[in-house]
C-alpha cells in the first residue's frame, strides 16, 4: 500500500522535468487534465495517477479542496475503455447534483441516475446512484453489474453512520475483485488504518492524503459588536496561539455580565448585595448579517441547531425590513424560483407557507433544514450557490449535504442537542461544519465566526478550531437482511468469514489491549470509592439502591400520571358545549374563557373555538389543559358569533369578567398516585429502617456511591466489550442464523449452501430498518384485508418515528386499530426472541404517522391532513410529511414486489402507492 501525504510547494527544473514525463506516461490522464479550467493539485494528480495504474484509490481531503475531481477521473476512465462506472453517494440530493454535473459534461445519453424513487437511463454507461442501490444490485446479482469496472464511493466516511453506515462496507465488500474504487472521505485521522484495511479487502489501494485547505480559513470570535481574530500568531514551537486582546477582553466582560437569559450564580446563591449585574446581550441576527455585508463577508451560512430557530430567524430579519439583493437578483431569485415550485398545486401554497418563503428568498434570506419541503430545499441550494441568496440560517444536516460553500460560516452556539441531550460539538463536528466557509475559486480566503456569550470560553473554540483527530469508527453489523442475502449468495461458513474481513472486526481486534487497560484502571478506583462509601452502621451499597429503586419508581409513576391526566382532559373537551365558561389554567391563554364551538370532529381531538375574557378568539387543544375542565358557568350566546369582528370579542369578553365567575386556582386537583403507591410505600419503609439512614455522613457517603454505581456500569460494560469483541460479528451473525431458523426463514436442516426458505427469499428484498417485522407480517398475513389507504396507514408504524416522545397518538379505528395491534404483538414476540438470542431489538411500531397518511392515501387536502395531525400534538412541517410519506411509499414499493400485485396485500400497496404519490409528494421527485 503507498501512502502519499501532498505538500504543495513550486518546482524545481529536475520536478518540471519529471513532471513532463509523467505527463508521457500516463496519456488518459493528461487527456482528462486537458479538459479542466484549472492545474490539477498534487494529491489529486497523484490519486489520479493510481487509477491510471489500475491500483484502487482512498483520497482523505478537506472539504472544498477538489476530491470529486478524482471520481470524475474514474468517470472518464469507464468511457475510455467502454466499461461502467457507478458514482454512489450517500444522499439523494448529491446524487441529483452529481447526475446534473455529469450530464452537462458527458451528455444525458451517457449518463444516467437511480435513486429510491427515480429511475434514469439505469442501463447507462455511467451511472450515479445512492449507495444503498448499488447494495440492492450486487445482493440481487442484477445484470447492470456486468462490464462494471469502476465505482466511486463518494462521502464514504458515511461508514461510521450509526444507522446506514453498513452499506458502505457491504458494498466494498462485495464487489467484484477486478472492480477498482475510488474512494472519497473528508480527513480523518486514521486514514492509514482505512487503507490498511482496503488493501486487505480490496487489493492494491493507494492513500492520499492531503491536509491542506485550497482556501484559507480565518477564524473569528464575535463579541458584542467587535469583531476579534481567534488567533494571534505563533508559539516557539509553532503552535497558534489565542490572541491576547479576545482573552483580555471577554473575560473583562464575563466578570461583570450575567449570560443572556440567564441567572445570577455563585456564592452566596445569589443573596448578595448590591445592584444586579446586566445581562449580556449578543449582537441580535440582523445586526450580525448586517455586520458581515458591511465587512464584505456575504454569502454566508449561520447554523443554529433548531429548526425553529433558523425559521425564525428569517421571519426576525424579514420583520425588521433586512434586504440584501438588487432588483436584478430579485428578478433572477423568481425565475428560479417558479421553475422549481411549477408543480406545487397552488391550492397547497398558503399552508406551505409559500409566499412568506418567497419573500424571503427575494430579500436573500433562507432557512435550510430536513423539515423543509424538497422543492423548497432544491430552490434555496441552486440560489445560494449562484450567489443569490445571501444568508442560509441552517441546522447540522446541511454540513453533511451537497456542495454549498459560502464565504463565512457563523456558529451561534458550541452545544446541540443529539436526539437524547445537549451536547457540546466535537471537534469533528466544528470542522465539518466550518469547513464550508471559502469558495474555491471565488474567494481568497473564508471566515468562521462564532458568537461570544458568558460561559464560551476562547479557549475551547481554539481548541476546536485546531484540533486534527478525527478517526473514522466503523458502525457495521449485521441484520436480518444483511444475513439472509449473504446465506443465499455465499452459505454460512462463507458469510462468517466475509463478516470477519469487515472494517469493524479489523477496528475491533485492534481495540482489546486499551479496554483491558481501561479494566484495570477502573477496578482500582472502584475500590478507592467503596472505602470512601464505607458506612459504620450498616450496609451502604444495600441502603443505595434502596434509594435509587425509589426513584426510579417515583419518575415511573410521575410519568402515569402525566398520561392520565392527557386522557382525562381529552375526555372533558368532548362534553363542552357552546357558551361553557371555562378557565384555561396556564399559558399566554390563561383566564376566563367562553365556548363559542366545542370543535368536536370525529376524527381526532376536539379543538374548542374560544373567546378569552382578553380578547383572543382561537382554537385550544389538550395541550392547554393539565387537568379536566369542568364548566364554571353557561353564557347565553347568539346563535351565529363572528369572532373575527373586534367588537364582538370585546363585547364578549366584557361580559365574562362581568359574570363574577373566578378563573380556577387549581385547587382539587387528586394526589399523586406516589402517594398511594403500595410499591413506594414499601421501598420508604425500608429505606427508613436501615441503620445507614440515621448516618450523620449519609449524604456523603451517598455521593460516593453514586460514582461507584457509575464506574461500576461502566466497567461492566467494558468487561462485555473486551469478552465480546474477538470474532464478535461472527458470533452476532450466528445468532441471528439461529433465531431466522426459528421463525422459517432458514431451512433446518442445513443444506446446500445458498438455501434459503421461501420467506426467506421474501426477506431477502425487504431493504428496511424493521425489515423481518415486514416480512413476518406478510408471513403471518396481519396485513390481509386491508384497503390502500388502511394498509399505508399500518406500514407508515414501520419507518415513522416521532420527534417527541410521551405521546399516545389517535390512530383509525376499525381495520387500522385491529392492523396496528396485530403488528405490534408480533413485534413484542420477535422481541422476546430478540432477548433471548441476546440480539439488537427491532425498533417498537410507531403509529404517530398513521393517521396523516391514511387521510391523504384517502385523498384529503394536505391543510386537512396537516391540521389534523397538529390537533393531534404531532405537528408536522410539509418537508417533513412529505419525507415520512416518501418512506412510506419506499416499504409499500419493496412490498409489491415482494408479494406481486396478484396477492391481495401487493395489490393495496400499488394502490397506496399510487394514491401517496400525489400533489406535494410527488412534485420534485426527481
Amino acid at each position: 500500500m503507498a501512502v502519499s501525504r501532498s505538500n504543495p510547494t513550486e518546482l524545481s527544473p529536475a520536478e518540471a522535468f519529471a513532471k513532463h514525463s509523467r505527463r508521457g506516461a500516463h496519456p488518459k490522464l493528461t487527456d482528462f487534465a486537458g479538459q479542466l479550467s484549472f492545474e490539477l493539485d498534487p494529491f489529486q494528480r497523484t490519486a489520479c495517477q493510481a487509477l491510471d495504474a489500475g491500483r484502487g484509490v482512498l483520497v482523505c481531503a478537506p472539504t472544498g479542496a477538489g476530491k470529486t475531481v478524482v471520481g470524475e477521473f474514474a468517470v472518464h476512465l469507464a468511457l475510455q475503455e467502454g466499461r461502467k462506472c457507478f458514482y454512489t453517494t450517500p444522499i439523494k440530493a448529491l446524487s441529483n447534483q452529481k447526475y446534473a454535473d455529469l450530464c452537462e459534461r458527458h451528455g444525458s445519453d451517457a449518463v444516467g441516475l437511480l435513486t429510491g424513487d427515480t429511475s434514469i437511463n439505469g442501463e447507462a454507461q455511467v451511472v450515479v446512484m445512492t449507495t444503498e442501490v448499488l447494495r440492492n444490485m450486487l445482493y440481487a446479482g442484477s445484470s447492470s453489474l456486468d462490464k462494471l469496472g469502476y465505482v466511486v464511493m463518494d462521502e464514504v466516511h458515511y461508514l461510521a453512520d450509526r444507522f446506514r453506515g453498513a452499506v458502505w462496507e457491504e458494498v466494498i465488500l462485495h464487489l467484484p475483485d477486478h472492480v477498482q474504487v475510488a474512494s472519497l472521505s473528508a480527513t480523518v485521522s486514521n486514514a492509514e488504518e482505512f487503507g490498511e484495511w482496503l488493501q486487505e479487502v480490496r487489493g492494491d489501494t493507494t492513500v492520499v492524503v492531503d491536509e491542506h485547505r485550497p482556501v484559507p480559513l480565518w477564524q473569528h470570535m464575535l463579541v458584542g459588536p467587535r469583531m476579534f481574530d481567534l488567533f494571534g500568531g505563533e508559539t516557539a514551537d509553532r503552535e497558534l496561539k489565542i490572541n491576547p486582546n479576545l482573552l483580555r477582553h471577554t473575560q473583562q466582560l464575563a466578570r461583570v455580565h450575567l449570560p443572556y437569559g440567564g441567572r445570577r450564580g455563585g456564592p452566596g446563591n445569589g443573596k448578595r448585595k448590591g445592584p444586579r449585574p446586566p445581562r449580556f446581550a449578543p449582537p441580535s441576527r440582523l445586526e450580525v448579517l448586517a455586520g458581515l455585508d458591511a465587512a464584505g463577508l456575504l454569502p454566508a451560512i449561520v447554523f443554529i441547531f433548531s429548526r425553529n430557530g433558523c425559521d425564525q430567524a428569517v421571519s426576525q430579519c424579514v420583520r425588521a425590513g433586512l434586504r440584501l439583493t438588487s432588483e436584478d437578483e430579485v428578478a433572477e431569485i423568481r425565475e428560479v424560483i417558479d421553475e422549481h415550485t411549477a408543480n406545487l398545486p397552488e391550492s397547497d401554497l398558503s399552508v406551505l407557507g409559500f409566499w412568506e418563503w418567497r419573500e424571503a428568498l427575494e430579500r436573500g434570506l433562507a432557512a435550510h433544514h430536513a423539515g423543509l419541503l424538497p422543492a423548497f430545499k432544491e430552490t434555496v441550494e441552486e440560489l445560494f450557490v449562484r450567489g443569490l441568496v445571501k444568508a442560509v440560517f441552517a441546522t447540522e444536516t446541511l454540513a453533511l449535504g451537497i456542495n454549498m460553500p459560502a464565504r463565512t460560516v457563523v456558529l451561534e452556539r458550541l452545544v446541540k442537542f443529539n436526539g437524547e441531550s445537549h451536547v457540546d460539538l466535537s471537534p469533528g463536528e466544528y470542522t465539518q461544519l466550518t469547513g464550508r466557509a471559502g469558495r474555491r475559486g471565488i474567494d481568497v480566503e473564508g471566515h468562521a465566526v462564532v458568537l461570544w456569550q458568558p460561559g464560551v470560553d476562547p479557549k475551547q473554540v481554539a481548541g476546536l478550531a485546531s484540533t486534527r483527530t478525527y478517526p473514522l469508527r466503523s458502525s457495521f453489523r449485521p441484520g436480518y437482511n444483511m444475513a439472509v442475502n449473504l446465506v443465499q449468495r455465499v452459505g454460512q461458513d462463507a458469510a462468517r468469514d466475509l463478516l470477519e474481513q469487515s472494517f469493524a472486526q479489523f477496528q475491533a481486534d485492534r481495540s482489546v489491549v486499551g479496554l483491558s487497560r481501561r479494566v484495570e484502571r477502573n477496578t482500582e478506583a472502584l475500590s478507592g470509592y467503596a472505602e470512601a462509601m464505607h458506612c459504620h452502621l450498616g450496609d451502604f451499597d444495600e441502603y443505595f439502591q434502596l434509594r435509587r429503586r425509589i426513584s426510579e419508581r417515583e419518575k415511573q409513576l410521575a410519568r402515569q400520571n402525566r398520561q392520565s391526566r392527557r386522557a382525562e382532559a381529552a375526555k372533558s373537551l368532548e362534553k363542552l358545549r357552546k357558551g361553557d365558561v371555562i378557565s384555561v389554567p396556564a399559558g399566554r391563554r390563561s383566564g376566563l374563557a367562553v365556548v363559542i364551538d366545542p370543535g368536536l370532529e370525529p376524527m381526532g381531538e376536539p379543538r374548542p373555538l374560544v373567546v378569552t375574557e382578553d380578547r383572543w378568539s382561537g382554537r385550544l387543544s389538550v395541550a392547554d389543559f393539565t387537568s379536566p375542565v369542568e364548566p364554571l358557568g353557561k353564557l347565553k350566546l347568539p346563535k351565529h358569533v363572528d369572532t373575527r369582528s373586534p367588537k364582538s370579542r370585546r363585547d364578549l369578553a366584557a361580559t365574562l369578567r362581568n359574570t363574577g365567575l373566578e378563573p380556577s386556582t387549581g385547587r382539587g386537583r387528586r394526589r399523586s398516585d406516589a402517594t398511594d403507591d403500595a410499591e413506594l410505600a414499601t421501598l420508604r419503609r425500608a429505606l427508613k429502617a436501615h441503620p445507614c439512614h440515621g448516618c450523620d455522613e449519609r449524604e456523603s457517603h451517598a455521593r460516593w456511591a453514586e460514582r461507584h454505581e457509575r464506574l461500576r456500569g461502566e466497567n461492566e460494560n467494558l468487561r462485555r466489550k473486551v469478552n465480546a469483541t474477538t470474532h464478535s460479528l461472527a458470533r452476532a451473525f450466528d445468532r441471528i442464523v439461529a433465531l431466522l431458523t426459528e421463525r422459517g426463514y432458514l431451512p433446518a436442516e442445513a443444506g446446500e449452501d445458498g438455501q434459503v426458505t421461501r420467506h426467506g427469499r421474501r426477506l431477502s428484498r425487504l431493504y428496511s430498518e424493521s425489515d423481518l417485522l415486514a416480512a413476518e407480517c406478510l408471513r403471518v398475513g396481519t396485513w390481509r384485508g386491508l384497503g390502500a389507504p388502511e394498509l399505508a396507514a399500518v406500514v407508515s408504524s414501520l419507518v415513522y418515528e416521532s420527534r417527541r416522545e410521551g405521546l399516545t397518538p389517535q390512530v383509525p379505528s376499525g381495520p387500522v386499530s385491529d392492523a396496528l395491534e396485530a403488528t405490534w404483538r408480533l413485534w413484542a414476540e420477535l422481541e422476546d426472541d430478540e432477548r433471548r438470542h441476546k440480539l439488537d431489538r427491532t425498533r417498537e411500531p410507531d403509529p404517530g404517522f398513521a393517521w396523516p397518511v391514511f387521510r391523504w392515501a384517502r385523498g384529503e387536502s394536505l391543510e386537512k391532513v396537516l391540521t389534523a395531525a397538529e390537533t393531534s400534538g404531532h405537528e408536522l412541517s410539509a418537508g417533513d410529511f412529505v419525507r415520512w410519506c416518501r418512506q412510506v411509499i419506499d416499504l409499500l414499493d419493496q412490498v409489491r414486489e415482494v408479494v406481486g400485485v396478484s396477492d391481495p396485500v401487493g395489490a393495496a400497496a400499488a394502490k397506496a402507492v399510487t394514491a401517496i404519490r400525489r400533489g406535494v409528494v410527488a412534485a420534485g421527485a426527481v
